[in-house]
């Protein structure tokens, strides 16, 4: 690939979506890309790149883009951020959403489905312990055709045996042929929606728990510190953010801080969760 070329997609793919593409990634521009100018009927990958150079075809643009948004994912993906969902972040709005009765979780970057349907899953296994409460997902992604994907909730053999629990599959899915899909009762507790974390957060809404995960390690910086400025703004007080193990708030902003011995799960600064309160004063003896 020419070095010019790859600087078009590079400027581009930054503009449109905040990923940061670098000279090694050619291979993944050529391999990714060849078939939308396939798609498109250009004779060649250069000969769709020169197209780039004059005035682009939106919706060549997002065709371009989808195809370079890496949408690896899986039910439980990483399994500690859930156990962590389940055993810690629940518990504590049990207990501090107890008058409102509403928890509202956010998943960016959602892909094909398997992080929201997961954690859609843990509240269901919850039963009674949540009867009359208002919980609700919104999942969003950059790219359209991955969210129809997941709207669908349909998934092959080899998608479910990736880290779903057999007790869950024959739970949540129904199987017909090769395909497994997810049942009602999970699918219409989820809102899916387009979004681009580059664009202003204030239609999002609030929420108390957001999951980012395997995200921001394709952000420069200064994208990733103006995230999670945003992230902060949206997220209650008391709220958690988890984020891949690969990821950290640290050294890139102040709004959020690492909860100790939770690997992946953050607070907002001022947050007194995992605090432990001050020792009474021992009394004086005679």
């Amino acid at each position: 690939m020419r070095i010019t070329d790859l600087d078009i997609y590079r400027d581009l793919l930054k503009e449109k979506s905040g990923l940061v593409l670098t000279q090694d990634k050619a291979y993944l521009v050529e391999s990714r890309l060849g078939p939308v100018a396939k798609k498109w009927n250009f004779p060649s990958l250069e000969a769709m790149t020169d197209s780039l150079r004059a005035v682009p075809n939106p919706k060549l643009v997002n065709d371009i883009v989808e195809a370079m948004t890496t949408n690896e994912t899986s039910f439980f993906r990483d399994i500690k951020p859930f156990d962590l969902f389940r055993d810690t972040v629940l518990p504590h709005m049990l207990k501090n959403r107890v008058n409102q009765r509403k928890i509202k979780i956010w998943c960016a970057a959602a892909s094909s489905g398997q992080e929201p349907y997961s954690l859609a899953m843990i509240v269901k296994e919850k039963g009674s312990v949540f009867a009359g409460w208002d919980i609700s997902l919104k999942a969003t992604d950059i790219s359209n055709d991955i969210l129809e994907m997941a709207r669908q909730g349909v998934y092959s053999q080899f998608e479910v045996q990736r880290g779903l629990p057999i007790t869950m599959l024959m739970k949540y899915f129904k199987q017909s042929d090769e395909k497994w899909t997810i049942s009602d009762d999970i699918k219409k507790m989820i809102r899916y929606e387009y979004f681009n974390l580059l664009e202003n957060f204030a239609s999002l809404g609030n929420f108390d728990v957001i999951f980012c995960r395997n995200v921001l390690i394709y952000f420069d910086e200064p994208t990733k510190r103006q995230i999670f400025e945003k992230m902060s703004k949206i997220l209650a007080p008391d709220g958690f953010l988890f984020l891949g193990g690969a990821e950290t708030v640290i050294g890139i902003t102040d709004a959020f801080k690492p909860v100790k011995d939770m690997r992946g799960l953050y607070v907002q600064k001022d947050s007194n969760f995992g605090v432990q309160p001050a020792a009474a004063p021992a009394a004086k003896t005679a």
